[in-house]
């Protein structure tokens, strides 16, 4: 079989249709957490086979998707076996039908058995997560508006899944509370007020940019005055979103936020903001069905087990 041995370094090598490719460390570490939990001191059942035993593996998409993932793929089989051969045939943030062949492996069968779970874990979160980024950003498609995510995303995951974010062309947001400054309604009180909390930002955080979350226009007016680079504009309804926009006039990057749903999302693309924040990208996400057919000595094996 044909195909690019995995190596430490898979991860460096694949990068995001949207953006660079996920740093390489952050993704070891969270293989070397996932197959912790899942391996423990030993597969057991794995050891049923020779160890000497190899065998093949094809991984096939049961529906239409776009794929993320593929460094968190490789590097599982990278740290179970460093001879193992996998073959993509496709890329991340490419769009795939169901039946469509993603990738075959070669190489030890303990290691294709320990390692599909863990595996195909991270490519199904992930390939969700831009599967229905995609949805979004075709549905504003035209418009000026950018499709962003947000901090709700699975604890320990969130490079992986904001990676997957932009394989299904949106963008991220800040990654932490320590890249950005959200300036929201408890800060302000606790500041005392709105422009005493921007000017504590730019003191304290000169070099980062400082976004304002306002409920109301007359907030929106109170926020522009501070000359902020970006406000967020919280469950605006439609008709206040247009009149941020020209209220705004270019002065500040506007963000719509708060429960923005795939049916309303053009709509609210439509009123001329900039962004769309959207948390359910990663928080309600659902992995599409992938399955890995293991084939031994030259025959076709049934699905992988869960």
């Amino acid at each position: 079989m044909s195909g690019s041995r995995t190596n430490p370094d898979a991860a460096r090598e694949t990068p995001g249709i949207g953006g660079d490719a996920p740093d390489r460390r952050a993704v070891a570490a969270d293989v070397r957490r996932a197959l912790s939990e899942d391996v423990g001191d030993g597969d057991r059942t794995a050891q049923l086979v020779p160890e000497d035993a190899r065998a093949c593996a094809t991984v096939l998409s049961r529906e239409d998707c776009v794929v993320g993932g593929r460094p968190w793929f490789d590097e599982v089989f990278a740290q179970m076996d460093g001879g193992m051969r996998i073959a993509w045939y496709v890329h991340d943030g490419e769009r795939v039908c169901a039946g469509h062949t993603l990738c075959t492996l070669e190489g030890p069968a303990r290691a294709l058995l320990t390692g599909e779970r863990t595996a195909l874990n991270f490519l199904q979160l992930l390939s969700g997560v831009a599967t229905r980024t995609r949805r979004f950003v075709d549905a504003t498609a035209g418009t000026r508006a950018r499709i962003l995510d947000t901090r709700k995303t699975l604890p320990g995951l969130r490079a992986a899944q904001k990676f997957a974010v932009r394989c299904g062309g949106g963008h991220n947001h800040r990654m932490g509370l320590y890249d950005a400054l959200l300036i929201k309604e408890n800060h302000i009180a606790a500041c005392g007020s709105l422009d005493a909390a921007v000017c504590a930002a730019r003191r304290v955080c000169p070099e980062l940019p400082v976004e304002v979350e306002v409920e109301n226009l007359e907030q929106l007016r109170e926020a522009l005055e501070t000359r902020v680079e970006r406000i967020l504009l919280d469950n605006f309804d439609l008709e206040s979103l247009r009149r941020a926009v020209t209220l705004t006039g270019g002065r500040a990057r506007l963000e719509a936020s708060g429960g923005v749903r795939y049916e309303q999302v053009a709509a609210v693309a439509a009123t001329g903001v900039d962004d769309i924040s959207i948390g359910t990208l990663t928080k309600d996400v659902r992995a599409v069905d992938l399955s890995m057919r293991f084939h031994a000595s030259g025959t076709d094996g049934s699905d992988g087990a869960a």
